[in-house]
């Protein structure tokens, strides 16, 4: 093949790609995690609830505002229920990331060094659900005498897959596949990244408090 008929490939190949992961943001985001926690008018006392405790926790409060403020009325002011909302909302996004690198790693004819990083990241990626399913299960035993037992382990699988979501990266270092694609699947992994991290903080806040609620 000539270079310019590999050029040419590669350059369908990222935009194939890059047009898949950026699907990623309508998937995730079109509904909330349960429909049901807009059907209620927040109150503005459950509102500055999310919004200062996502100002004073998390790496990246607006993120946080925006992604949790849609169940307020939920959440009121329960630190448990609003970590464990943080943590619902990260596994919907990773669940769907998830799904976009599986179908674009299926591709035909991608350039090996692309599709290896991809594959890579597949993996990273559901083991990153995975990790946040076991913490999402972790929060509903969190009460009674076990309970800062039970949240350490909470904060592990969520550390892990904070972690997970990080290595994905690894395979996609300057140089190692096209730009454009390493382009489209960091902001997007760092989407993911950002949710979990904002999580992670959430829980930690919750832990600290020795909060035992229902």
């Amino acid at each position: 093949m000539s270079y310019f008929g590999s050029r040419n490939r590669t350059e369908m190949e990222s935009s194939f790609v890059g047009l898949a992961l950026a699907a990623i943001l309508v998937i995730q985001f079109s509904t909330p995690v349960n429909s049901s926690c807009s059907a209620t008018r927040p109150s503005p006392r459950n509102i500055r609830y999310i919004k200062t405790s996502c100002y004073d926790t998390t790496l990246y409060p607006k993120l946080c505002y925006h992604t949790l403020a849609i169940y307020a009325s939920t959440i009121k002011t329960n630190p448990k229920l609003l970590a464990n909302t943080a943590l619902h909302v990260s596994l919907k996004s990773t669940n769907s990331t998830s799904r976009l690198m599986k179908r674009a790693s299926k591709t035909p004819g991608l350039d090996p060094r692309v599709l290896a990083a991809m594959l890579d990241c597949v993996e990273e990626v559901g083991d990153a659900v995975y990790e946040l399913q076991r913490s999402i299960e972790e929060m509903d035993h969190a009460g009674g005498s076990n309970f800062s037992m039970v949240m350490n382990d909470v904060v592990t699988w969520v550390s892990a897959s904070l972690t997970d979501d990080d290595t994905c990266m690894d395979g996609f270092a300057e140089g190692a596949v096209n730009k454009k694609v390493k382009t489209t699947v960091k902001r997007h992994l760092g989407r993911i990244a950002r949710l979990t991290s904002n999580a992670l903080a959430l829980v930690n806040r919750y832990a600290s408090s020795k909060a035992n609620l229902p």
